[in-house]
């Protein structure tokens, strides 16, 4: 009787021990799940409850989740694309700017035309050869290209300037060079949020360049005088109405030059 009662003793001794070893993995669980939950949680989303890809994990300013093709499961061409991003971005944000100043300050000029010989500034002769400023504009940008992707094969590589050996940039983070870049400082706050700012600015001017395009070649006018006239008459004019538009030349000569004027938007050239 004896040896039952200390088997019945030990074995509810040990489904005790058992019992706070199984409620202790039970709370850690619960804390890990939690914790899954509470970073999920905080993510902001491209759309409220969507799930994020594992690799997009926020050390990219202006993630948000949005990978639906997979593209950036590769870490190399995810950096790349990032990248790539940056530059369109910030040309996107000029284009933009220059477009909206110059349909503002210079009315007299259509911005989609501004580069045809007749609206070169008058410095600049008839017998211009179009062809020269092309070949040098591929020259310039091939160089700075290449500077760029030297940089995003082997970060830093390409700090010290090659022709004046006394500049040269921080260039800490790859796509942020910092230093003649940044003359107003931006980079000593919280630089993530500088960032952010910047991609999200960058991904609307994007679009807003694609859109001023269309517009252009849909309507013959500039951003401002299609929303002015949006406003006019919205029922009349807008994206449905003017679908399959296409007011351009089938090509214009530029300097000897005949070049091909393709619509974006459906349509056929006059």
């Amino acid at each position: 009787m004896a040896s039952v009662v200390r088997a019945s003793s030990l074995f509810a001794a040990k489904s005790a021990f058992a019992g706070k070893t199984v409620q202790a993995k039970a709370t850690k669980a619960q804390a890990a799940r939690s914790a899954v939950v509470a970073v999920t949680a905080e993510k902001k989303m491209f759309f409220p409850g969507a799930l994020s890809p594992a690799y997009l994990n926020e050390s990219l300013a202006g993630d948000y989740g949005w990978d639906p093709l997979g593209f950036g499961s590769d870490p190399v061409a995810l950096d790349w694309y990032r990248q790539a991003e940056l530059v369109h971005a910030r040309w996107a944000m000029l284009g933009v700017a220059g477009i909206l100043g110059q349909e503002v300050f210079g009315r007299d000029v259509f911005w989609y035309e501004a580069g045809l010989p007749e609206n070169l500034p008058s410095f600049i002769g008839a017998d211009f050869n179009l062809g020269s400023l092309f070949a040098f504009e591929f020259l310039m940008m091939h160089y700075v290209e290449v500077r760029r992707w030297q940089d995003y094969k082997k970060f830093g590589s390409v700090n010290t300037d090659p022709f004046f050996p006394g500049n040269s940039v921080p260039n800490t983070e790859k796509g942020y060079p910092g230093g003649i870049f940044d003359p107003f400082g931006f980079a000593k706050g919280d630089m993530k949020v500088m960032q952010t700012k910047e991609i999200k600015n960058g991904r609307l001017a994007m679009v807003a360049f694609v859109g001023f395009t269309i517009q252009a070649q849909a309507l013959g006018e500039g951003p401002v005088a299609s929303w002015k006239e949006h406003l006019a008459n919205p029922f009349g004019s807008n994206i449905l109405t003017n679908l399959g538009q296409c007011v351009l030349p089938a090509s214009v000569n530029a300097g000897g030059i005949t070049i091909p004027t393709p619509c974006l938007w459906p349509g056929v050239g006059l």
